[in-house]
């Protein structure tokens, strides 16, 4: 259950960094669904783009939960 746990943010960051080539090159990647949404911080002025994919992020994390199991 803790390998698990250690998993998620792995998940997190692969799936960033994944769908934020794939979101930005234009593609939903099909199965995938990579689809924007909006950050706003009206109070400090900023304004940005992220991607995120929730196919993209299951796969992420249970491939870092297997990694993690396995170094054990």
């Amino acid at each position: 259950m803790i390998a698990f746990f250690k998993a998620i943010p792995f998940g997190i960051f692969l799936t960033l960094i994944v769908a934020l080539f794939m979101g930005s090159g234009g593609t939903s990647g099909g199965v995938l669904h990579v689809f924007p949404f909006d950050v706003q911080y009206e109070d400090m002025g900023l304004d940005f783009r992220l991607y995120w994919s929730w196919a993209l992020f299951l796969a992420g994390t249970g491939l870092s939960f297997f990694i993690i199991l396995m170094m054990e």
